[in-house]
């Protein structure tokens, strides 16, 4: 595995990553009423998208990065269903 890839898997978990924090906080404290949905349902179209180009592509990075932040999306659109 090369430099290329390496920066690639590197940027794409942090990319992960970064929704996990709000799903923690929202789960532990069992409310969501500061969140905004709309938020969340685009960022999941956005991941959707995102998924779709990469399989185009047959980029991994871009289909595994998108796939764990669509899971975390759609996590949180389900708390802030489920503790409106």
């Amino acid at each position: 595995m090369g430099f290329t890839e390496i920066l690639g898997y590197s940027a794409g978990a942090i990319t992960a990553l970064t929704f996990l924090p709000q799903v923690i906080k929202t789960w532990k404290e069992k409310s969501a009423k500061d969140i905004s949905l709309l938020m969340f349902v685009i960022a999941a179209i956005n991941e959707i998208m995102w998924i779709w180009y990469g399989a185009l592509l047959n980029n991994w990075v871009i289909i595994l990065t998108n796939s764990i932040v669509l899971a975390m999306s759609s996590t949180m659109i389900y708390l802030k269903l489920r503790y409106k």
